[in-house]
């Protein structure tokens, strides 16, 4: 497959019907694309012409003078209520010890709520993270940037019924526990922050994202999407945990959920094979260095096998958390043995005998690639000889896979310009791109953004973005931060600036 040929043109939920009309003057369509005008109608491209087609009465007319037309973006990982929360917790990104992350929490502590704080990468600190690094009689809540550990106080672990834990860190199953655990904030005031969020996201061309928050999603989503002013469509993925209520409830892959306006569809079940890299839980081939271990995972093949063939017997696509070598493949197996359709999540180590399997049809490969330069020290450390194969989009590329590009948020930013930039260029500051032969080209990175669209046709729904500048004109740091003037969503604007 040629790097532009990133995964097809999935079903889109029906666009509701928006009145009046909107023509879009001297837009640049595509790429280094003609000037065009584009009819909008009925939530969907209705004319893309040399000449202005006739509008009718009512139509609002705008003048793009010169700008891009693109298809909108997705975000093809994301935990919407853990991002929308992130937003407001204490920045724990800098922290480079457990007692500096520790000290960076200690002025936000007050008797009336729990600090969180959010961002810590513990893999190359010189100490260990503790309890009793942390003020014991106030409930502290410190997670993780890969949302794999959860650090607590003393009182936030009697707050979980776990007062007896012996160091207060609890990692992957435990962590996911945890955190379900906690009291969450007020429901209306969660769900106003999440579709804040969404907001935020349409700023950046964002008109879908494939939510994989750790709760009932479909209810969730339809709730928001009746009470709140959602901006993006969603794909409501379902937490493995949640598999028989699903089945239950008949829910499948795919299926437009009834009453939530076209906005939101069925997404795939969420089963996690193995940890992470800064946990050093992801599952490998090889040890990681002084330990000893490999990592683990978290249910055995033949088990990740059987829950695979109940899902896909009722229609519903799993989507398997695979971030080492091992894991990868077991993984890969497991499509093989089943020979349903369905996901592999992150795929950030991958044997090179393994590239090849990820082409097989139905199979998307959702990456994230923002993680390579914000993991690269923890790479060469805990991967130390097998990086050319770590976050290897160019190679998977080149092997004929499909990718969709995710934030997996708040692991990284909703921002899915931070993921394109990163594979385009391999670095995120002034170090130099890091295995720079794994770089794609620019058009690949927008299709795998864009669940495949890679041009404004006829039909089409009008999920789309207008930028300032065409994008392949940028500097990898410009295309960071693109100027998007507006985005539409069913032809709806959800953004707009300077038009």
């Amino acid at each position: 497959m040629s790097s532009g040929a990133v995964g097809s043109t999935p079903s889109v939920p029906p666009t509701p019907d928006v009145r009046p009309g909107l023509l879009l003057r001297n837009a640049r369509v595509g790429l280094d694309g003609p000037l065009r005008h584009v009819l909008i109608s009925g939530g969907r491209v209705a004319a893309v012409r040399d000449e202005r087609p006739a509008a009718g009465a009512g139509v609002q007319d705008v003048d793009l003078e010169g700008a891009t037309l693109l298809p909108g973006l997705w975000d093809a990982h994301v935990h919407s209520v853990q991002w929308a929360q992130a937003r407001r917790r204490i920045d724990l990104r800098g922290a480079r010890s457990a007692r500096e992350a520790a000290d960076l929490v200690r002025p936000h502590v007050r008797s009336s709520e729990p600090a969180v704080g959010f961002g810590f990468r513990d893999a190359l600190w010189p100490d260990e993270p503790d309890k009793s690094l942390l003020p014991a009689a106030h409930p502290v809540v410190l997670i993780s940037n890969d949302l794999h550990t959860i650090w607590l106080s003393p009182a936030a672990l009697a707050l979980i019924g776990r007062g007896d834990h012996p160091t207060g860190v609890l990692r992957d199953g435990e962590c996911y526990q945890a955190l379900a655990a906690l009291p969450p904030p007020p429901l209306d005031l969660l769900d106003r922050w999440v579709a804040e969020a969404t907001a935020a996201a349409a700023e950046l061309g964002v008109t879908g994202l494939l939510d994989f928050e750790f709760a009932d999603n479909v209810t969730d989503w339809l709730r928001r999407v009746g009470e709140q002013a959602v901006a993006v469509r969603v794909t409501c993925s379902i937490p493995g945990s949640r598999l028989d209520e699903a089945i239950a409830r008949g829910l499948r892959t795919g299926d437009p959920v009834p009453g939530s306006g076209g906005l939101l569809e069925v997404g795939p079940v969420k089963i996690f094979l193995d940890g992470s890299l800064n946990t050093r839980t992801a599952c490998c081939d090889d040890p990681y260095p002084g330990s000893g271990g490999c990592g683990r995972l978290e249910m055995a093949p033949d088990e990740l096998v059987g829950t695979m063939a109940l899902a896909a017997r009722h229609g519903l696509h799993p989507a398997v958390h695979a971030i080492g070598d091992l894991a990868a493949s077991i993984a890969l197996d497991a499509f093989d043995s089943v020979g349903c359709p369905g996901r592999i999540e992150h795929a950030q180590l991958v044997r090179a005998a393994d590239f090849a399997r990820f082409a097989r049809p139905g199979l998307v490969a959702g990456v994230q690639p923002a993680h390579a330069p914000d993991d690269r020290e923890v790479a060469d450390t805990a991967w130390r000889g097998r990086t050319s194969r770590a976050f290897a989009y160019a190679d998977l590329l080149a092997a004929g896979a499909t990718l969709e590009l995710g934030s997996d948020a708040p692991v990284a930013p909703l921002d899915p310009w931070d993921g394109i930039a990163s594979a385009v260029a391999r670095t995120d500051d002034e170090r130099p791109p890091w295995h720079p032969e794994q770089a794609i080209p620019l058009r690949a990175a927008l299709a795998a953004a864009g669940r495949g669209r890679t041009a404004v046709q006829v039909g089409d729904p009008a999920d789309l973005m207008i930028l300032e500048r065409d994008p392949s004109l940028l500097t990898p740091e410009e295309l960071r931060r693109p100027a998007v003037l507006g985005t539409l969503l069913g032809g709806r604007w959800t953004h707009r600036r300077s038009l």
